[in-house]
């Protein structure tokens, strides 16, 4: 109704039961339905007599236009569509100048980095080369880990085999 809650009308609804009594109450809230209805109806009439009247002073149409221009999102598209509307465009003007100059800049940038890219290849495949020809030159092995510190020269090189008579007598014969 006028935005009450559940509680709200049941306290109205007991109060008027108290004041009027049960006899005239079914009578009051009958009343006050056609009142509210009848109101309802008025306030309806009263905004489609307005609605008419600003159509036919054309209101309506300068509302929505505003609507339009107020719409930052709706005014962008329609200008980007405008200035993208190619059936307005001529061969000499401006902008074909510079639409040629960035075609013109474009293939000077693709080209550059097409050279740039096979000045890279070049230089990996000579380095791919020289890889593969320093790993077809035998070297001399070189060990992953390197002896801890302190460790003999045995244990240093476990392929080496000890001589025995050093060890045996501690001085070569």
């Amino acid at each position: 109704m006028f935005g009450m809650g559940w509680t709200e009308l049941l306290v109205i609804g007991v109060v008027a039961l108290i004041v009027v009594g049960p006899k005239d109450l079914p009578v009051l809230f009958r009343n006050m339905g056609r009142f509210a209805g009848k109101a309802r109806g008025m306030a309806r009439e009263f905004s489609r007599a307005m609605e008419d009247a600003a159509d036919a002073s054309g209101v309506k149409e300068a509302t929505d236009s505003l609507r339009g221009l107020s719409n930052p999102a709706k005014y962008g598209l329609d200008k980007v569509k405008e200035a993208t509307d190619f059936t307005k465009w001529e061969p000499g003007s401006n902008t074909a100048k510079l639409a040629e100059e960035r075609a013109e800049k474009a293939k000077k940038i693709h080209a550059a980095s097409a050279d740039k890219a096979a000045k890279r290849r070049e230089a990996e495949a000579a380095a791919a080369a020289e890889a593969a020809q320093t790993d077809a030159q035998p070297d001399t092995p070189v060990r992953a880990d390197p002896p801890a510190a302190g460790a003999s020269q045995a244990e240093a090189q476990p392929d080496a085999q000890p001589d025995t008579e050093t060890s045996k007598t501690g001085d070569k014969a």
